[in-house]
């Protein structure tokens, strides 16, 4: 009687490509800061790169389609007085990003859909909270406009971008460096990871830490942790003997992993990239040249190796496309972006399969740009997953339309609290008195740039008067 050996997986053939030369970035000078951030954050219509810039710190923003060579004076997005750390695109919003800096601040920023002729230097709003460096950024999956930073201060602070505010400040529960912070799928959990090698469950809007393991991983190096869909938590690390180490753990019983696996000895901290709808996890080591994946079941031994994706350059950073940016004709199931020295590289991850149908097996629903809650409903205690859109006829960024009227109108296309309705009459005075002042306030601003260029005429005029008068 024969005997099953290979374990059945629709996952098991996933295979890696780098896209041809013509397809690539080029000629974009990747930040050389010592931070193990991804440095490039990607979305549907928009690949960023935080780059090196001088007397500050800044990231290029490029249109997808905008591959080959780089112009060296194409506008950046600049503002901070320090090296960016982190940058992360609005789930929400795909014309809205948010940097973290070392000089203290986050800025979030709107990206116009065409290119611009100059540095962007204006952010929609800077947001002032901690006392050192921010390294790590990351948006709420499921409100509208809540954004998480984590300091050198040691300091969590959750902000409401929409009104600049700050919501909940975790200052007590971590005793020195937070290494990563991760939301669950319904951003009412939080995992974080910290330097006194403790790995945290944290409920931010009671202040409590829910569940905690202490040395998960027994290396010094840092860890890293993301949530999995079934609420298991994917960790990456080393051993007391500086190998790397990935685990799974449940929070309901930090005593025992529910796996743990040895990989290979490196310095270099692995980045895992979770896609919940396929629970898939992608490791991707800064100074590697490869790409891991492997598929979490319940089936033991629960973290089942793939395949490696191998290159010759080492990679400085990775950008990680939402599903929704992904060619689903061309059984696209992820898609990297490889930072090198001096260009970017996109890698596709596919599935072969023959038909050229929609696959449904391989993209089921995923989450959609359209917020499930507001930031004052999240804030009182109200859950809600992910709004889910289907990907069966591919999908279409939104063009962008409600942030062109006002920067004062910050992220803001629905009323600020209350159950969710659609605008009714009490609320448009507030709107349209927003709207009349920054009207009155632009023709101020014009009026005073046409006297100052009547004042200017008028002078050239008396001047030309004058050489006329000297000639007679």
């Amino acid at each position: 009687m024969s005997r099953r050996v290979v374990r059945q997986s629709k996952f098991r053939h996933v295979f890696g490509q780098a896209a041809k030369a013509d397809q690539a970035y080029e000629d974009i000078r990747v930040s050389k800061v010592t931070w193990d951030s991804s440095f490039c954050a990607v979305n549907p219509k928009f690949l960023a790169i935080i780059v090196e810039a001088g007397g500050g710190g800044a990231f290029i923003v490029l249109p997808l389609a905008k591959t080959g060579r780089v112009d060296k004076n194409y506008p950046l997005v600049t503002g901070h007085t320090a090296p960016i750390l982190d940058i992360d695109w609005c789930p929400h919003n795909d014309n809205v990003i948010a940097s973290a800096s070392d000089d203290t601040t986050i800025m979030v920023w709107q990206i116009p859909d065409y290119t611009p002729v100059r540095n962007i230097t204006e952010p929609i709003i800077t947001l002032e909270g901690h006392s050192k460096r921010v390294g790590i950024l990351s948006w709420h999956p499921t409100a509208r406009n809540v954004l998480l930073s984590a300091g050198g201060d040691n300091v969590i602070i959750i902000w409401n971008v929409g009104t600049g505010e700050v919501l909940l400040s975790l200052d007590d529960m971590h005793p020195d460096i937070i290494h990563s912070v991760c939301w669950n799928n319904n951003g009412s959990l939080l995992a974080t990871t910290c330097k006194d090698k403790t790995l945290r469950i944290i409920d931010p809007r009671k202040g409590q830490v829910v569940a905690e393991r202490f040395a998960a991983h027994e290396g010094m190096r840092p860890m890293r942790a993301v949530f999995t869909r079934q609420g298991h938590i994917f960790t990456t690390g080393f051993t007391r003997m500086s190998q790397r180490e990935l685990g799974l753990w449940d929070p309901n019983n930090f005593e025992e992993p529910v796996a743990l696996q040895e990989m290979d000895t490196s310095n270099g901290v692995l980045l895992p990239f979770y896609d919940p709808d396929s629970s898939i996890v992608y490791l991707c080591g800064k100074g590697d040249s490869s790409i891991r994946y492997f598929e979490i079941t319940d089936e033991p031994p629960y973290v089942h190796y793939l395949n490696t994706f191998s290159s010759k350059e080492p990679q400085r950073g990775m950008g990680f496309m939402p599903k929704r940016g992904l060619d689903v004709s061309k059984c696209e199931i992820a898609r990297f972006y490889k930072l090198h020295e001096r260009k970017c590289e996109p890698i596709v991850m596919t599935v072969p399969r023959k038909s050229d149908l929609f696959q449904d097996d391989l993209y089921p629903d995923t989450p959609g740009p359209e917020p499930a809650l507001e930031a004052d409903e999240w804030l009182s205690g109200q859950d809600a997953e992910p709004v889910l859109i289907s990907l069966k006829d591919g999908y279409v960024p939104p063009k962008h339309r409600e942030l062109r009227v006002t920067k004062r109108n910050i992220l803001d296309v629905r009323p600020p609290s209350g159950p969710r309705r659609s605008q009714s009459a009490s609320d448009a005075p507030l709107s349209q008195q927003h709207t009349l002042e920054t009207l009155l306030e632009e023709i101020k601003a014009l009026r005073e740039r046409v006297q100052a260029q009547e004042e200017r005429i008028t002078a050239l005029e008396n001047m030309l008067c004058e050489l006329v008068d000297g000639t007679d």
